[in-house]
């Protein structure tokens, strides 16, 4: 009894042994093949200015003067409608199924490389639809310019010049509209500080994307690490009550 309760007992083990070892270690969602993590973390030192003002009590009046200064909280972060007006849609009223949509990431990092004031036009969306088919109705489209590589250094990131005007790249007013009106665009991100080139006099691209219902986000990280189409953007916002802005959490499904 004691040899067939022994044998029993080692071939139960046996069975276990080869069941864990066929095991695959982690399991993505719906057939994604991997997640991939487009935020950059939040400084303690803004944690604790949230927990001492109280993020929900803090709202950003709009302001032509307010181009990279409203946007020089260097941690992913997303700007909803309310921050142009009042009467628009705040962070926690953004509906959720705009949250989330195919993600399209345009790479002019080598135009940006050679011209840190480069910006986004209709032509470079043209030339990623020639290789990758019309941009998906309905999704979040990012800029990969580069700059992420510069977010551990505020100086590089900032790359502001003797006169203290700061050059980075950003979208050109046309290829917001194009990407608001001709694709419906849920909202519109970059790995750069604000929408709007760092030396734009006016927030043209900013106010003209939250005018049309798009939320934006900037300082997003590792679009160098994501394909140009297949993925889907989840987006997922501090649900801050009445706020026009907050910190982000950005995850790439990527197939």
């Amino acid at each position: 009894m004691k040899i067939q309760t022994f044998v029993i007992g080692s071939v139960l083990a046996l069975a276990l042994f080869l069941f864990a070892q066929q095991r695959p270690e982690t399991t993505q969602p719906g057939g994604f093949r991997e997640v991939m993590d487009l935020t950059h973390s939040l400084p303690a030192s803004s944690l604790e200015k949230v927990q001492t003002t109280g993020y929900r009590l803090e709202t950003v009046a709009w302001s032509e003067k307010t181009t990279s200064e409203a946007s020089e909280q260097f941690a992913t972060r997303i700007d909803a409608p309310a921050r142009l007006r009042s009467g628009m849609w705040t962070v926690d009223q953004i509906p959720a199924g705009r949250l989330i949509g195919p993600l399209v990431v345009l790479d002019v990092s080598a135009s940006a490389k050679s011209n840190p004031d480069y910006e986004i036009s209709v032509q470079d969306i043209a030339r990623w639809e020639q290789t990758n088919g019309q941009i998906p109705l309905g999704a979040v489209v990012m800029a990969r310019t580069g700059w992420g590589s510069r977010w551990n250094s505020i100086r590089n990131y900032r790359n502001a010049d003797a006169k203290g005007s700061t050059h980075f790249p950003g979208y050109s007013e046309d290829a917001a509209r194009f990407l608001a009106e001709g694709r419906n665009a849920l909202g519109l991100g970059i790995d750069t500080a604000n929408l709007d080139r760092g030396s734009a006099r006016k927030s043209a691209v900013d106010q003209y994307a939250l005018e049309h219902g798009l939320y934006l986000l900037t300082n997003v990280a590792n679009l160098d690490r994501m394909p140009a189409n297949g993925a889907v953007a989840m987006v997922a916002p501090v649900k801050v009550a009445g706020g026009s802005t907050a910190p982000v959490r950005i995850l790439a499904l990527v197939r």
